[in-house]
């Protein structure tokens, strides 16, 4: 059974690490490579909380004992700070708790919310101290999760209630109305991890004259499904704005609050992504239009994958509007099962927001609801209907990175069309940018924001300075949303398929559309599925006649560089090499666009390598060695993942200097120094040396090589397939055993007595009977059988009828097969009762389908 268990793990992981659609970025930026702005302060930690302010252009930015007002334009600038530090008293009575002086006793700064134009409020999260400051709107504890969304003066919250964090509550908080809240109940939250919190306005135009809804998400233990340890199960729910509480049931408690299941999974491979991270509300003009999207990893993080998932506002209305609820079933009086509720579902329909239908029926809120609904909502709080995503899987899947945060955003590109700009937090402190493109997704660059390798802890986006905000434990990072002007030619800046970059043949550079006017527009070169032949063909690469000399003294090396900015670009390993070093090398870019379904290559490098010869021995040939040097962010294949090869000089012999040699160089990649980025592999071509060959007239020229005839691909799956291949050995090793122990059924004990049964002729007779269904009798056993029966006379034969004579057919059991201690040939009163004659006396067994005999 271990074996199983273990088998299909095995096989899901190797499965799911090797198919699906893993997404490589195509460009990799280092942090030292970029020119970014930070903020932090020396001994303040935990700059985790930040609220952006569009009218005061401002970053108010939450951290542990200060409060700070950053620049929206430049982070480095620190315009205001309040220090928010704890008291004498509060500190001793934490210490007394057993808590930490330096961690756990200290103010952190977990809730900005801005009340007015003039007012900015926060909430702490500290042990035993001001316990009403935060008390319901944040946890006790730092590291547990929780969210707040302000909504018209009013603060949403989903966090735990108590200092010990076991009573979780979604709650409003109003200066005008009583607190309400979640009833206390695992059929209502069940050790629930909130993620994010968003209020979805109906609009003026809204004929049913529904409520606004506040939108949680969360991930917590699963009640519907049973499992032999807690299977954690990603949650959306939802309260609706204008909510009262009940007038006698549910009072100071939400009456419209129901709760669903979020889907990621893929479906091909049966494998689900059940805990979501973050969420992100990318709202539309109408709330039909608005799309939810959310990252997702698995409950196993040993599987290493990630997903992106989104999500239409219009289908979880739909679930929420008409999906089935679910009720709890007592099972043999002792265990809880949750089913379908399939009774008939009291009116107005239970957890809905108050509408005019109901208003007409003298329901204006929901004091006037009645028990019978109120009591239907308390006690199915679930809904069975699951909220599937957008094309019924996820909009992206990476593997080997961890997401922690998302913001979306839309830009309108140069064809007109509106892409979806996702924008993905790691654990590492490093950043994804994605576009989705015609239902697929094409990560277009990945970036290290952060020098450690930390977790980003926020991540907010301002339209307005087209700016991203990163907040994590060191500090406060300010990125751009394009780095447009570091792709060096049209192709790099086209292949990027960014939508906030194109290229302008007068200035020759890569711009973002939004820093030029719109009246510059028509001459910009922009194409989303990455048709880099729209490029003129002075742009697309360098020319052949353009050869960079470098000359070399005999047994010296010379390196020839080669740089290269996608990780998606490919390197053809076919040459032509004459019998020495001497002549043209080039290095070639082959990249794959997907989208417009064709090749781009191009010529990133040329050089001719010269020697240069003693004058006193020009008929003396010398030795030179040329390396090939590998310059270039990263190189990953497309199909294959991340290759690697082992980096060697390229060295031959020298010919006279009238022999020339032609090389297409593979584009590779420099050592990175953050693991946490596309990991590059390294590899040059190393040339066997070919002495007095002639220079061939049919050899290929530099003009007429086509470096996209062949392609070199790698696979990363070693380890995998190395698991997999342990696994099988001992599993062969245990069957082994096994058959060996003779625990397994017949095939396997034939075999066995094939190949054992010359060590145990001796005492074949004694165990026959054991073995009689499973292994053949020889001519030489039927003799000795027959010689026995002979000696031991009519005695056998009484044995075998007072056998017989018992009315059924069987063997002896003789404990695994194992020979009778009570079969001596030297005791008459022992005699064996199954060393008989087959050919005189046939006998039927019960587990055989034809005789033995």
């Amino acid at each position: 059974m271990g074996f199983g268990v273990l088998g299909v793990f095995l096989g899901l992981l190797l499965e799911v690490s090797t198919h699906g659609p893993h997404a490589v970025p195509r460009t990799s930026w280092r942090h030292q490579d970029l020119d970014l702005m930070e903020f932090s302060e020396p001994g303040i930690f935990n700059y985790s909380t930040l609220l952006l302010s569009e009218k005061k252009d401002a970053l108010y930015v939450g951290a542990r004992e200060a409060i700070f007002e950053l620049s929206k334009k430049n982070v480095t600038v620190r315009n205001n700070k309040v220090q928010w530090t704890v008291a004498e008293n509060p500190m001793t009575m934490c210490m007394l708790k057993g808590k930490s002086k330096e961690r756990d006793c200290l103010n952190y700064i977990r809730v900005l919310q801005v009340i007015d134009d003039e007012r900015l409020t926060s909430r702490t999260s500290r042990w035993m101290v001001d316990l009403k400051t935060g008390r319901g709107k944040c946890s006790f504890d730092p590291s547990q999760s929780f969210t707040t969304v302000m909504v018209d003066g009013e603060l949403y919250s989903g966090t735990a209630y108590n200092f010990l964090g076991s009573e979780p509550i979604i709650s409003r908080y109003s200066p005008s109305q009583s607190l309400l809240r979640t009833e206390y109940s695992t059929s209502w939250l069940n050790e629930p991890s909130f993620v994010f919190a968003d209020v979805i306005r109906e609009g003026t135009n809204r004929v049913d004259g529904e409520d606004d809804k506040i939108y949680y998400f969360f991930t917590e233990v699963s009640v519907e499904y049973e499992f032999f340890g807690k299977l954690l199960i990603p949650r959306v729910a939802r309260v609706c704005k204008g909510d009262l509480g009940g007038q006698r049931t549910l009072q100071k408690k939400w009456t419209s609050f129901l709760k669903a299941k979020l889907v990621c999974s893929m479906p091909e491979l049966n494998f689900v992504f059940n805990v979501v991270h973050d969420v992100f509300i990318l709202k539309g003009a109408d709330w039909k239009e608005t799309v939810i999207y959310g990252v997702f990893t698995s409950q196993w993080g040993n599987v290493g994958l990630s997903a992106v998932c989104a999500y239409n506002m219009t289908a979880v209305e739909e679930v929420f509007s008409k999906g089935k609820y679910m009720q709890k079933a007592t099972v043999e009086q002792s265990h809880t099962k949750w089913v379908r509720f399939n009774g008939i579902t009291p009116s107005p329909r239970p957890g809905a927001c108050i509408t005019n239908l109901m208003r007409q029926q003298n329901i204006s809120s929901s004091l006037h609801l009645p028990d019978k609904t109120l009591q239907f909502v308390k006690d199915h709080p679930l809904l069975e209907d699951p909220v599937l995503p957008i094309g019924n899987g996820p909009r992206l899947i990476t593997k080997d990175v961890n997401y922690t945060q998302i913001v979306v955003e839309r830009v309108r590109a140069l064809d007109r069309n509106i892409y979806d700009v996702i924008f993905t937090g790691t654990d590492k402190g490093v950043l994804h940018k994605s576009v989705l493109f015609e239902g697929e997704v094409h990560i277009v660059e990945e970036i290290q924001l952060l020098k450690n390798s930390e977790s980003i802890k926020n991540l907010l986006l301002s339209s307005e300075t087209q700016s991203l905000y990163v907040g994590s434990d060191s500090g406060v990072v300010q990125s751009p949303t394009a780095f447009c002007s570091k792709y060096p030619s049209c192709a790099d800046c086209v292949l990027a398929r960014d939508p906030y970059c194109a290229w302008d043949p007068n200035t020759a550079t890569c711009v973002n559309i939004f820093d030029i006017s719109s009246q510059r527009h028509r001459r910009l070169i922009q194409s989303l599925n990455g048709d880099a032949d729209k490029c003129p063909s002075t742009a697309s690469g360098r020319s052949l006649r353009d050869y960079q000399s470098v000359t070399v003294k005999p047994g010296s090396s010379a390196e020839l560089p080669c740089l290269v900015q996608s990780n998606l670009a490919q390197w053809s390993p076919i040459y032509s090499v004459a019998p020495e070093d001497q002549g043209h090398y080039e290095c070639w870019s082959v990249e794959w666009a997907p989208a417009a379904g064709k090749n781009f290559t191009r010529l990133l490098a040329a050089y001719v390598l010269t020697l240069e010869l003693p004058p006193k021995l020009p008929h003396q040939a010398g030795h030179v060695t040329t390396t090939l040097g590998i310059q270039e962010t990263s190189s990953t294949h497309a199909a294959e993942g991340n290759g690697k090869t082992e980096r060697a000089p390229l060295t031959s012999a020298l010919a006279p200097p009238s022999f020339t040699a032609t090389a297409t160089a593979p584009v590779t990649s420099p050592p990175q120094t953050d693991s946490s980025l596309t990991p590059p592999p390294s590899s040059t071509i190393k040339f066997q040396p070919k002495h007095h060959v002639p220079p061939s007239s049919n050899a290929p020229h530099p003009d007429s090589l086509d470096p996209a005839a062949e392609y070199l691909q790698h696979n990363n799956s070693t380890a995998l397939l190395f698991l997999f291949l342990l696994f099988f050995v001992l599993f062969l090793a245990a069957l082994a055993y096994n058959c060996y122990m003779q625990y397994l059924p017949a095939p396997c004990l034939r075999l066995r007595a094939a190949l054992l049964g010359s060590n145990k002729s001796t005492h074949q007779p004694e165990y026959r009977a054991c073995e009689a269904g499973l292994m053949e009798a020889s001519t030489t056993d039927k003799i000795n059988m027959t010689e026995r029966l002979t000696q031991n006379g009519s005695q056998a034969t009484q044995n075998l009828r007072a056998l017989r004579d018992t009315g059924y057919e069987t063997e002896p059991e003789c404990s695994n097969g194992q020979v009778p201690h009570n079969f001596g040939d030297d005791s008459p009163s022992q005699e064996k009762p199954f060393d008989v004659d087959c050919d005189s006396q046939p006998i039927q067994f019960a587990d055989a389908d034809e005789p033995y005999c």
